[in-house]
C-alpha cells in the first residue's frame, strides 16, 4: 500500500486543551477532510490513543461499539488512516503507530525523511541528466568568492 503524507501549516489554538489539540494535530496531518462532518477520522485516532494505554490493539467491532457508528464506517476510516501511517492494522486488531501521539509523530517524520531523501536522489539524477550536475557547486565557488573578497576589504 502506498503511504500518503498530508502536512498543513496551520495556526494552533490559542486555548491549551486537550480536545483543542488534538484536533489541531489531526488537522495539521491531514487526518479529517472535508465530508468527515462528524469527525470520524479524529475520533478514531483519540479512541485509539485512550485504548493503546489499557491493551494492545483494538477491533474494528469494539471500536464501532465505542463511536457508536457501524463496523462498515470505521474500516472506511481506518482504510484511510492506515494509508497516512497514522495507524495499523495486525490480524484483526487495530493500532496506533507508536504507544503515543509523539511517537506515532516521530515515526511519520522518519516516513517523511526516507520520501525526502528519495525525492533529493532522484532530483540529483534529473540534475545530471540534465547537464545540471555543478549548480550546487557553482553557487558553492560563487559564495566562496564573494566571502573571500569580502576578507580582503576588511584587511
Amino acid at each position: 500500500m502506498h503511504q500518503r503524507l498530508v502536512l498543513q501549516h496551520l495556526p494552533k489554538p490559542d486555548r491549551k486543551d486537550l480536545k483543542g489539540d488534538a484536533y489541531w494535530l489531526c488537522d495539521t496531518l491531514g487526518l479529517s477532510s472535508g465530508r468527515d462532518i462528524e469527525d470520524l477520522s479524529i475520533r478514531i485516532v483519540l479512541s485509539l490513543l485512550e485504548e493503546s494505554s489499557r491493551r494492545e490493539g483494538i477491533a474494528s467491532e469494539q471500536l464501532a461499539e465505542l463511536l457508536g457508528i457501524t463496523t462498515g464506517r470505521v474500516n472506511h476510516h481506518i482504510r484511510n488512516l492506515s494509508r497516512s501511517g497514522v495507524i495499523y492494522r495486525n490480524r484483526r486488531l487495530i493500532h496506533l503507530r507508536g504507544r503515543s501521539m509523539r511517537e506515532s509523530v516521530q515515526e511519520l517524520r522518519k516516513d517523511a525523511d526516507r520520501i525526502f531523501d528519495e525525492l533529493e536522489k532522484v532530483a540529483s539524477e534529473i540534475d545530471t541528466m540534465m547537464g545540471l550536475p555543478g549548480v550546487g557547486r557553482a553557487c558553492a565557488e560563487s559564495h566562496a568568492l564573494v566571502l573571500q573578497s569580502s576578507l580582503k576589504k576588511q584587511i
